[in-house]
């Protein structure tokens, strides 16, 4: 069986009877002696690289991206015989680790301290109001009402470091259920958490359902002293409706470590939008066991079992 393993990253994979190969993960064309894959690796593919792959991979059985979320493979237009797997779990620890770097910088105001550093300005008003009772809230994950959009593998990951440093979470989901020991309900009860939460953050995958669906009327929902922290996908977010509301000061801050178009275009108003942390899709850049997940798939595949995080089509 040839697996196709894109240059980008670096996998530890064993000779045997199955040959991995590498390949350029941004070459507009596969090379000919490619054309027997079936299963391609993919991982910071170029656009052109994945049309590629659907006109010259005939013999493609299996798309296995090493990306928490399978939305480019999906968008490319593989034959509906082929089954596009995404990365999930892999990218757990390091989204938890940038989700709490996030939270932590909106809550301790590392923004403003850091801008206040180079103006060379003590905040000294920052000690008397995180400890007024009516905003200790503000400046502390400690007793933070947090609600998570998209409760997957990352938000199971994240939850007990919330709950470690003191905060209460609640899911919301597709449907309710009850996950990672806390309480999941169905986006349609969104309204029943949202307003009272302290903290929201969106794992949200991209779909045609998530499109844009933290629009004005989801942060029309946002008490004024709440954050909203985005680790899923752009596209989720109407970002015009972003805009205007901390333009606005309908809530308090926001941190976004996506984009709907990126890079994100120097002209954005998300640039100089106040209140409002930007980081470049960094939080999941490196994942974690992707090898033993290849290997995992290859074997199931040969087995005629079933694969692992195949996505729905």
């Amino acid at each position: 069986m040839l697996v196709l393993i894109p240059d980008t990253i670096e996998l530890t994979l064993p000779n045997g009877p199955d040959t991995y190969r590498v390949y350029d993960a941004l070459a507009p064309h596969f090379a000919a002696h490619d054309a027997d894959a079936e299963v391609l690796v993919t991982w910071g593919n170029s656009a052109a690289n994945m049309q590629a792959a659907t006109r010259e991979l005939p013999m493609l059985r299996v798309v296995q991206t090493l990306n928490a979320g399978p939305d480019q493979a999906l968008a490319a237009g593989f034959a509906a015989h082929v089954q596009i797997c995404s990365g999930r779990t892999l990218h757990d620890g390091p989204v938890t680790e940038h989700t709490l770097a996030l939270l932590l910088a909106v809550q301790r105001r590392l923004p403003a301290l850091v801008a206040a550093q180079q103006r060379h300005e003590w905040v000294g008003a920052m000690v008397p109001a995180q400890a007024a009772a009516a905003t200790r809230q503000q400046y502390t994950l400690a007793g933070a009402h947090i609600v998570i959009l998209g409760f997957g593998s990352i938000a199971a990951t994240l939850t007990p470091h919330l709950q470690a440093l003191g905060a209460t979470v609640v899911g919301v989901a597709t449907r309710a259920d009850r996950r990672a020991g806390v309480d999941v309900v169905a986006w349609s009860d969104i309204a029943t958490v949202v307003p009272t939460a302290d903290l929201v953050v969106s794992i949200l995958p991209h779909t045609a359902a998530t499109d844009g669906i933290c629009d004005a009327r989801f942060f029309a929902l946002l008490q004024p002293q709440a954050a909203f922290v985005n680790v899923g996908r752009g596209k989720t977010v109407d970002e015009a409706a972003l805009v205007a509301a901390l333009t606005a000061g309908q809530f308090r801050a926001a941190a976004l470590d996506v984009t709907a178009t990126e890079p994100l275009p120097a002209d954005s108003p998300l640039w100089e939008c106040p209140n409002l942390l930007l980081t470049p899709h960094v939080a999941g850049g490196r994942p974690i066991n992707g090898s033993a997940l290849v290997l995992a798939q290859v074997a199931a595949l040969k087995a005629q079992q079933q694969l692992q995080n195949v996505a729905a089509r």
